[in-house]
């Protein structure tokens, strides 16, 4: 059984950083080409950054290019997104999301995910 868990969120001040942070579990992390997603209140759920099978191609939405990093390492199981100058808009339910399948048109597509963490509240808020 595949497993996602996402850690790091927590309240930040805008401009400040943060790292989250996604372990998997249930079959070998590179099986998976690996995303992030973000949820804000009364929003549909949107496309942050995906990353390849290997990590060698990385993948973001214009909002956070630039800012955030999305990396892995599939020794340790673990993806990050690291987020650096943070603003209010950025305040989400932030997802980690894996898929067997990487295809390029569809890499940003909430849809094209099989498996998810539970989520992890990134409020940014002076």
């Amino acid at each position: 059984q595949v497993q996602l868990v996402e850690s790091g969120g927590g309240l930040v001040q805008p401009g400040t950083s943060l790292r989250l942070s996604c372990v998997g579990s249930g079959r070998p992390f590179d099986s998976f080409g690996m995303a992030w997603f973000r949820q804000a209140p009364g929003k549909e759920r949107e496309f942050v950054a995906a990353i390849s099978f290997s990590g060698a191609r990385a993948y973001y939405a214009d909002s956070v290019k630039d800012r955030f990093t999305i990396s892995r390492n599939n020794t340790k199981n673990t993806m990050w997104l690291q987020m650096n100058a943070l603003k209010p808009a950025d305040t989400a339910v932030y997802y980690c999301a894996a898929s067997l399948l990487f295809p390029l048109a569809t890499n940003r597509d909430v849809r094209a995910y099989t498996y998810w963490g539970q989520g992890t509240q990134v409020p940014v808020s002076s």
